[in-house]
């Protein structure tokens, strides 16, 4: 079993896009690389969870980020 590593060249708070875009960036550019997360799953806004009915999941933010797809940072990023 590996160690858990104690020191790190940067941390990011919140795995939503932009930490997550943050954390790549860092981590692309050779640093190490910690990301905190309140929530019990990363994505932040654009997670789907049942937050009202049993069975009925939606987006957490509901909203729908079109744009997304045209920024050359995320476009980089082998995402399917």
């Amino acid at each position: 079993m590996s160690a858990v590593r104690e020191c790190f060249d940067a941390v990011v708070v919140g795995s939503g896009p932009n930490g997550l875009s943050a954390a790549v960036a860092l981590a692309q550019g050779g640093a190490s690389v910690l990301v905190l997360e309140s929530a019990d799953e990363i994505g932040g806004g654009t997670r789907t969870a049942e937050l009202t009915i049993a069975g009925f999941r939606h987006d957490v933010c509901s909203a729908v980020h079109t744009t997304g797809i045209l920024s050359p940072f995320f476009r980089s990023l082998p995402l399917e």
